[in-house]
């Protein structure tokens, strides 16, 4: 037999690598000559660059940028064996990680340092790139990431803004003579998986500025900073960012990111699978296995789980989810298409011990689907 083992972490407690071993063990006690090809999955978040390193056949890369409050930091990307593709994450330049929770308001934050990892990416030879934008800590429309790739913001006199939230509504041109035009040759991909507009009752401060440090009063200014800001990229590159579904994530540098790098958004589990060649080893699959820490209603919108389903469903494979709890009834489970949902717990006790005997119990609930599946087939 053949199975393919998809999982996202189970957070706090396993790793993806480490749940395909585990499951591995467990399938192999039964089914000692099967084929088992080990492909944990992410869907662009936080944790998405430990998983992508093997497909890329990447390093690390360090390099020294901005934090979202402008101290200069040292963090780090992907960058392929043959520095063709590299794949960054916002949240090391631009998360609100990097801030004390004294320090988080969105009024003052910038992407700034998201613009010179990707800066440094395109002049070491990078003509893929790929953005994972969870985990900001910023609502800045992306002008911080432009003008490190030599984007400029002015103001109604010709002074030069700083590319932070509060500064949007004082933008009123935008100079480009000075992009860098390695820009332009990239191809740039935005791990996205949220729908909300650039601004508006739904849109990026008034859905996560609180959580961003950002008062009543200062979302209501950055809303209309963004809607003041939206109507700047209208005129100056024809580009209505309030019609981008996901547009407003991470601040706007959804639809920052589509006008100033001619970015595409796309699922951020799909851009990862692409990267791990999902479609081609599923090819003669008889199960696919996933998992992650909570199967729930949030795992329908974006989520790694979905993702695999949609991938197996194309295939006509089987899906298997073994997660560390289950939160949904037998109707979701019938609409999402798994053929198998399980909770790897197989005792009350609290979660500190859940999380210990996770590899225990996820081994175990391994063989025992494995057997079950020897016993259909006898």
């Amino acid at each position: 037999m053949k199975f393919i083992l998809a999982p996202d972490k189970y957070k706090g407690s396993l790793t993806g690598r480490e749940f395909c071993e585990t499951v591995a063990r467990g399938i192999g006690k039964v089914f000692p000559n099967s084929e088992i090809i080990h492909r944990p999955l992410a869907d662009g978040g936080d944790g998405t660059i430990d998983v992508v390193a093997d497909y890329l056949n990447a390093s690390k890369v360090s390099v020294h940028v901005k934090d979202p409050l402008f101290r200069k930091i040292s963090t780090q990307y992907l960058l392929s064996e043959d520095k063709q593709t590299a794949f960054i994450e916002m949240s090391e330049a631009s998360g609100y990680k990097l801030l004390q929770n004294s320090e988080m308001n969105c009024m003052d934050t910038t992407t700034l340092g998201t613009g010179e990892m990707i800066l440094d990416a395109l002049e070491k030879g990078a003509k893929n790139i790929v953005l994972g934008i969870g985990g900001s800590a910023t609502n800045d429309g992306g002008m911080g990431m432009a003008k490190a790739l030599g984007y400029s913001f002015l103001d109604v006199d010709g002074n030069e803004l700083e590319p932070i939230g509060k500064n949007l509504s004082e933008v009123k041109k935008i100079q480009t003579d000075e992009v860098n035009p390695k820009v332009y040759d990239a191809k740039i991909q935005v791990a996205c998986d949220v729908n909300n507009p650039f601004y508006g009752e739904n849109g990026a401060a008034k859905i996560y500025g609180a959580q961003k440090g950002a008062s009543a009063e200062e979302i209501a200014l950055l809303d209309k900073g963004l809607e003041s800001f939206a109507a700047v990229l209208k005129s100056t590159f024809d580009v209505d960012v309030q019609n981008i579904p996901g547009a407003g994530a991470a601040g706007g540098v959804g639809g920052g990111a589509v006008v100033f790098l001619n970015a595409e958004l796309a699922s951020g589990v799909d851009l990862v699978m692409e990267l791990a060649n999902f479609d081609q080893v599923l090819e003669g699959a008889d199960w696919v296995i996933t998992g992650e820490g909570q199967l729930d209603g949030q795992t329908f919108s974006g989520k790694t789980i979905n993702g695999v389903v949609q991938a197996a469903k194309k295939h006509h494979v089987p899906i298997a989810a073994f997660c560390g709890s289950i939160d949904v009834s037998i109707k979701e489970m019938q609409e999402m298409g798994l053929g198998y949902a399980v909770s790897i717990l197989n005792q009350i006790g609290n979660l500190e011990n859940a999380k210990a005997k996770t590899v225990e119990n996820l081994e175990l609930a391994s063989y025992n689907f494995a057997h079950l599946l020897k016993l259909g087939k006898g």
